[in-house]
């Protein structure tokens, strides 16, 4: 059986534990006590079998053995169906991980049926027998210490998630480049977190209002007053991380953004200084045409060529070398290519 725990409790106190589920049936309306039954991961028969021996509700009972539902509390006559949404934070992978606790709480008996590691239930069972006072109020106080122990566990994750919305920070104003895909996916956990604690509010809300002006049940109403002020500030700290995530988004386009019109511009200007070397080629080339194309038709070894025996054309010709680039130099300069 996936049993963890079963046990009988009168007045607080933990009496001889039952050998069977039936036993434990009746056991408590013989000692006028409360049952608790702690389920790990039981399958559809072992829960089936639970069911049964409780008069569990079918639609409840359905619910638990799917599993994955958002934190909530249902009403079937006199008996109440709760789900919590444990978690707790794996650093490696930056990663919320959820478990599921559903408790099936009556007048006399609490059936609570963990799928996950966490919370650790024998440790709230241990805190609450050593509270025979708080353990008195009945299947109440399961829920309380339930809770709590599920609230208190929201901890480390707020933790984790503040320091890698730290390590973010870092690495946005570094540079990095997989920063965009750590802030999309650290979102993506704040909001599965977000979503799977803002349901608990009501939940406990609901209780509290349930037993308002039960005197015997004050400390039980006291207890989840404590919790969901806990819970508030947790939703505070957890909006905060989504608003500092959107934030570091949009810093983070705004950066690429500026880093790429620096790219930019240094491309162009890398292209101006291009551009001025190819004029400044291109004009040495031109002033240096025309002496070469000058010398060259004068070079030619041909006879009939007038100019050959011109007496000022050896003058005639350095000074048309030299003037032409005169001009070009002038020309170019002026123009800022030189």
């Amino acid at each position: 059986m996936a049993i963890v725990d079963n046990a009988v409790y009168v007045d607080g106190k933990r009496t001889p534990d039952p050998t069977s589920l039936s036993e434990t049936y009746d056991l408590v309306r013989e000692q006028h006590g409360f049952g608790w039954i702690g389920l790990y991961r039981p399958d559809p028969a072992e829960l089936e079998s639970v069911a049964d021996a409780f008069a569990l509700h079918p639609l409840a009972v359905e619910d638990a053995q799917e599993g994955h539902q958002r934190p909530k509390i249902e009403r079937y006559g006199g008996d109440r169906f709760v789900v919590l949404r444990p978690a707790r934070y794996i650093d490696q992978e930056e990663r919320v991980d959820f478990g599921e606790v559903d408790l099936f709480l009556g007048p006399d008996f609490v059936v609570a049926v963990r799928h996950a590691e966490a919370p650790d239930l024998k440790a709230v069972r241990a805190r609450l027998e050593s509270e025979p006072t708080l353990l008195a109020a009945g299947p109440l106080s399961v829920l309380y210490a339930v809770a709590d122990r599920v609230v208190d566990d929201y901890g480390p994750v707020v933790n984790g998630l503040e320091n890698d919305i730290d390590e973010i920070e870092d690495q946005l104003f570094a540079g990095e480049a997989s920063v965009s895909q750590r802030i999309y996916e650290l979102t993506r956990e704040v909001i599965t977190f977000q979503r799977a604690i803002e349901p608990l509010a009501g939940v406990l809300s609901q209780v509290r209002t349930e037993i308002d002006g039960q005197e015997e049940l004050i400390e039980i109403r006291r207890g989840l007053r404590d919790v969901l002020d806990h819970v508030t500030r947790i939703q505070e700290r957890v909006e905060g991380f989504r608003v500092l995530l959107q934030n570091a988004l949009t810093v983070n386009s705004t950066l690429v953004g500026q880093r790429q019109n620096d790219q930019i511009e240094k491309l162009t200007r890398d292209s101006l200084e291009q551009g001025n070397q190819v004029k400044k080629v291109s004009s040495w080339a031109a002033i240096g045409f025309f002496p070469a194309s000058l010398a060259s038709i004068w070079g030619m070894n041909f006879e009939d060529m007038p100019e050959l025996k011109w007496a000022f054309g050896y003058p005639l010709a350095l000074l048309a070398m030299l003037t032409l680039g005169i001009v070009l130099y002038v020309t170019f300069k002026r123009r800022n290519w030189l």
